[in-house]
Order: structure tokens, then sequence, then C-alpha cells
């Protein structure tokens, strides 16, 4: 019997040195981990996604364990592959329009 993906996120959260190893790599894994926690919400195969967005499985197996960032159009592509909404934030404060002025 298989154990669901939430099952296991859940049991890596709770483990300590798994939050101390994560917080090392972090920003990379949040990352990894959130294309892997998207695809899982679409139900969809790593094969399958590399196939709706023009790449390899060994390559999104890549972004998913997180050795390789993707570009940011790969991203857009994968968010749309798996009709997930992509949002990227710099820092915790919103954007202010001076920045641009």
């Amino acid at each position: 019997m298989a154990i669901s993906f939430k099952t296991v996120r859940d049991r890596w959260n709770a483990d300590p040195e798994y939050q101390a190893a994560r917080a090392e790599v972090s920003p990379e894994m949040e990352l990894a981990f959130a294309m892997a926690e998207a695809r899982h919400r679409a139900q969809l195969s790593q094969a399958e996604v590399a196939r709706r967005i023009g790449t390899s499985q060994a390559m999104v197996a890549r972004w998913e364990k997180g050795k390789v960032a993707p570009t940011t159009t790969s991203l857009r592509r994968f968010a749309q592959a798996t009709g997930a909404p992509l949002h990227i934030q710099l820092g915790n404060e919103p954007v202010r329009e001076e920045c641009f002025a």
C-alpha cells in the first residue's frame, strides 16, 4: 500500500533534523518541494509534466530534488502544466511603486 505524499511531507516536517537540513538549503529546496507538491496535487507523473512542457522526465526529477534550478520560463511552463499559480516574491515586503519611478 502506498503512503500519501501528504503523510510523507507531514512526517518530514515533524522531524527536527529534517527541518534543520531544509533550512540550510532553502530557498532551493522550497522551490523543489513546491514543484513536487504542485505535480502531486495535479495527479501527474514526472513524465507527463515533462511531455507537457517539452523537457525530459530526468530534468523534472532534478528540479524536484533541488539538484538543478529551473529557469523562469520553465517555472512558468511547469505552473501551466500543473494548473498551479506561479508567484515569485523577494523578501516579505510588498513591492513599493517608488521602486519603479
